[in-house]
Order: C-alpha cells, then sequence, then structure tokens
C-alpha cells in the first residue's frame, strides 16, 4: 500500500465536505460572511498555534505581509464569502462541482499575466471550452434557471474566478518566498480573518449562536478545512509530489457530491454529474505536459497555474 494514499483520501474528504459544512451554516441561518470570518478564524488559530509548536517567528517584511494580505482577498475573503451566499441559492453538490472550474481561471488568469503562460497551446484552449461546456451542463441551461438559483451558481462561479486570479497573482508574487508553507498559510488564513472581521459586522451585524450542529460545521470547517488541510496538502506534496497533489482536485467534487446526497437528501442529476465529468476532463486537457518540480497548488489541484509550496483552493 502506498504511504500517501490515507492522507490523499483524507485530503480530497475534507476539502470536498467544506461544502456541504457550508450549507448546514447557512441553512441555520448564518450569514455567508460570517461563515467566511468563522472559519478564516479557527483555520488562522491552527495555523498559528502549529506555527508556535514548530517554533517557527512571524516574518517582519512588510512586502510579504502586503502581498499576504491581497492573496487573502483573492482566495479566502471573497471567495469564501461568495461560496456562502451561492449556497444560500443552490446546492452543496453544485457548489462542489463549481468549485472544479478553479484550475481553468487560474489558466485564464495566468495566460494573462504570467510570461510563460501567455501562449497557452490548443491542447489547453481545447480544455477551457470543454470547462465552458460542462459548466453548462451542470447549470442545465436548457431547462432555465430561475432568479434565486442563477444568482447562486454566478456567486460560485465569481469565487472560483477569484480563486484563479489569486493562484495567478501568489504564482507572481510569493513563488519565489523562502519562507515555509506554515508560515505562508498562516500569514494568509490570518490576513483574511483580520479582513473578514472588520467586515462582517458592518455586513450582517453582530454574531449569534447557531446551533449546535452549525457550530459544529464551522469548527470543523475552520480548524479542518482551512487549517489543518492546509499541512495535510504539504505533506502530500512531499511524500508522493506534486502530481499525486494536484490531482486532489479530481476527486474533492466525487466527495461534495457524495456528502450532499447522502446526508444533506440533495439531488443529484445526470447533468450535474455529467457536467461534472465533462469539467474534470477539461482540468485535465489544462494541466501541463509536465508538472514542475516544485509543489503543485488550492486548492484548490490548480494544474495550470501551481501554486508555492503546495496550496490548494477550496470552497
Amino acid at each position: 500500500m502506498r504511504r500517501w494514499l490515507p492522507g490523499f483520501v483524507a485530503l480530497s474528504a475534507i476539502w470536498g465536505a467544506s461544502f456541504a459544512l457550508i450549507k448546514v451554516a447557512v441553512d441555520a441561518g448564518t450569514p455567508p460572511v460570517w461563515v467566511a470570518l468563522w472559519r478564516c478564524l479557527l483555520g488562522a488559530v491552527t495555523l498559528w498555534a502549529v506555527l508556535l509548536l514548530r517554533g517557527e517567528r512571524a516574518p517582519r517584511d512588510r512586502a510579504l505581509w502586503g502581498h499576504s494580505a491581497v492573496v487573502a482577498v483573492l482566495l479566502n475573503t471573497v471567495p469564501f464569502t461568495l461560496f456562502s451566499f451561492g449556497e444560500t441559492r443552490v446546492s452543496s453538490v453544485l457548489a462542489g462541482v463549481m468549485n472544479a472550474t478553479t484550475p481553468l481561471f487560474t489558466l485564464l488568469f495566468a495566460a494573462l499575466t504570467v510570461p510563460e503562460e501567455r501562449r497557452p497551446d490548443a491542447r489547453r484552449l481545447s480544455g477551457l471550452a470543454l470547462g465552458f461546456v460542462g459548466v453548462l451542463v451542470v447549470l442545465g441551461v436548457w431547462r432555465g434557471l430561475g432568479a434565486g438559483a442563477t444568482t447562486g451558481a454566478l456567486a460560485c462561479l465569481a469565487a472560483t474566478c477569484c480563486y484563479g486570479a489569486g493562484f495567478a497573482y501568489l504564482r507572481r508574487f510569493l513563488s519565489g518566498r523562502p519562507e515555509s508553507v506554515t508560515t505562508l498559510s498562516a500569514l494568509q488564513i490570518g490576513c483574511a480573518a483580520a479582513e473578514l472581521a472588520l467586515i462582517a459586522p458592518l455586513a450582517a451585524g453582530a454574531p449569534h449562536w447557531p446551533g449546535p450542529a452549525a457550530a459544529a460545521a464551522l469548527l470543523v470547517l475552520g480548524a479542518l478545512g482551512t487549517g489543518l488541510a492546509y499541512l495535510l496538502n504539504l505533506g502530500l506534496v512531499r511524500s508522493a509530489g506534486a502530481t499525486v497533489a494536484s490531482a486532489v482536485t479530481y476527486v474533492t467534487p466525487l466527495w461534495s457530491t457524495a456528502f450532499g446526497a447522502a446526508f444533506l437528501t440533495e439531488p443529484v442529476g445526470w447533468n450535474a454529474l455529467g457536467g461534472g465529468a465533462l469539467v474534470i476532463a477539461a482540468v485535465a486537457l489544462t494541466r501541463p505536459r509536465r508538472a514542475p518540480a516544485t509543489a503543485s497548488a488550492e486548492g484548490p489541484a490548480e494544474g495550470p497555474t501551481q501554486a508555492p509550496k503546495g496550496r490548494q483552493p477550496v470552497g
């Protein structure tokens, strides 16, 4: 048995479950911006605790803090809020499938901003086109969408668009940093928590107790999905390599669909399954023929543009 397999399964399951956990929280009445804040705050506490246990210190480089704040906006503050808002109107199954489009948006932004990516070949352009078709199939556009469902789906797509921009920015400005992934992750999630702490009370008022089920969902979402998962991903990159780590992207939608159907009794139509398969095939087409030697990308997994030291996007 390959030693990295348990970590691979655990990581894909944690990220896949995040969409069902968000759904539990928003259905209990937790405002989307507070869902984003709690997951970042709990994730930051987890990562900073690990940082202190390892004896690492927070860097004082102002440029690093500034870039981390920008990355936090693009990879956490805005997309976490958008996914939470989107799931007030669409199922966690649909949100999980939409999240799989992140590598496509990453390639798109990289082609605009990263010199070596500015001329994607025909194979990768075909992947982008196929991914767009996959999204249309997931949405079932031939049937029409209600106003609420359309708004929710567009919010999820906007979140993955932010991921794409964030990973392109991260690759350009932070990929060569000497700091550890724990340090970079703690700075990023800490900045996101601070940003959301300023926004949440103004946008949604004071927090309230959402009930034990939603509180437990937020705890798991933050401590595991936005804290421990970053470290699991790093361990996977180190033990199995970037190519294996990036393959989490293909498995996460399967978990999100399974959790949504099994625990939330959400319907899974053929178009969600078929469209999701098209999106995953599109991601495979947009991947470089040779994975770089450095750690793979997000989240959630980015395929075409690699985030430094093993980070991946999630919803």
